[in-house]
C-alpha cells in the first residue's frame, strides 16, 4: 500500500543479494545466511503490503 514500504522491502532485497553475492567471494557462511534472511524478509513485507492492496481494492 504505502510506496514507501515498498521501497525499503525492496532496499532490503537487494541489499541482501549483494551480502549473500558477497559472501560467495568471502566464503563466509554467515554472511550468505544473513543475505538470505534479509531477501526472506523483504519477500514477507512484499507480501504482506500486496495483501494489503488486495484488501483495499476489494472495499473500493
Amino acid at each position: 500500500m504505502s510506496l514507501e514500504d515498498r521501497a525499503k522491502a525492496t532496499a532490503k532485497n537487494v541489499e541482501g543479494k549483494i551480502q549473500d553475492a558477497a559472501s560467495e567471494i568471502t566464503g563466509d557462511p554467515k554472511d550468505k545466511a544473513e543475505g538470505k534472511a534479509k531477501q526472506a524478509e523483504a519477500k514477507g513485507e512484499h507480501a504482506v503490503e500486496d495483501a494489503k492492496d488486495q484488501v483495499k481494492k476489494a472495499l473500493d
